[in-house]
């Protein structure tokens, strides 16, 4: 049985210092083309897994780099996907640092390839006017379906995830990560989307939690073998869907849902 463990799946603190580096690059870049200064960490934050905290080492990483609302206006008017040309305008500040990286633009964000492996996912975005503080959402550009502009609250994500995490005892996280390291494992050649191993784990976590030294434990099941039971329960049919932690946006199981099932089964048979 291939059982969570406790306070698995650590990133070392050179990896993590190597992306604080070229996270810090790309938001420089970014912002003196966009907002005229040369801050490396303004207006950018962590998103994703990364900013979940629930990423292992291969983890892609997500950045959400906000932009001067005049850019969308601007981006907004042009005929025939606008929201590719700002895909094509970031990936252009991009290259200006990285001439030789693998960079380029896939539907919502600039994909930017190291030869060490590293993946960076930049995603653009606007601050909506009526943010607040910790509940801030953003608009960014989808340039498929011929262009289109989507939602996200990536901010109200993380501290529902942190806040579970706290009450689980820190199972929660671990969870997520080890669904990760058995996907990359064993079912690599399956897609298996980040948000939805998340959004799935905090809803099917229910009152699991790491115990505390001399609180006893009693169950008839194995805790992997009751994330596949509510799986099967709430999960199975690809129509299906979930609600982002926080956000409550709604998160398609789709054809992942498959991959997600081996996942479980392998960690609970």
């Amino acid at each position: 049985m291939d059982k969570v463990p406790r306070n698995g799946h650590v990133i070392n603190s050179e990896k993590r210092s190597l992306i604080s580096s070229r996270y810090k690059r790309m938001t420089a870049a970014v912002n003196r083309e966009f907002w005229g200064t040369s801050s490396d960490t303004a207006n950018s934050l962590y998103v994703g897994s990364y900013g979940r905290g629930t990423a292992i080492s291969d983890s892609d990483l997500d950045i959400l780099i906000s932009l001067p609302r005049s850019e969308y206006e601007r981006f907004d008017a042009y005929r025939g996907n606008g929201q590719s040309r700002l895909l094509q305008a970031i990936k252009g500040s991009i290259e200006l640092i990285w001439s030789t990286s693998d960079i380029h633009a896939d539907g919502q964000v600039v994909v930017v390839k190291f030869s060490d492996g590293m993946r960076f996912e930049i995603l653009p975005a606007f601050k909506d006017a009526y943010s607040w503080t910790n509940n801030d959402t953003y608009t960014y550009a989808d340039t498929n379906s011929g262009g289109r502009w989507l939602s996200t609250n990536p901010k109200s994500e993380q501290e529902a995830m942190r806040e579970k995490d706290v009450c689980s005892n820190g199972l929660l996280f671990d969870t997520c990560k080890h669904v990760r390291y058995v996907h990359t494992q064993h079912f690599s050649s399956y897609h298996l989307s980040g948000i939805l191993i998340d959004s799935f784990v905090y809803a099917a976590i229910g009152g699991w939690h790491w115990v505390d030294p001399g609180e006893g434990s009693r169950q008839e099941k194995s805790y992997e073998s009751c994330l596949l039971d509510y799986f099967d329960t709430n999960c199975k049919y690809s129509f299906l869907t979930l609600k982002a932690p926080g956000s409550g946006q709604t998160v398609e199981i789709g054809n992942d849902g498959d991959c997600l099932r081996k996942v479980l089964n392998w960690m609970a048979s």
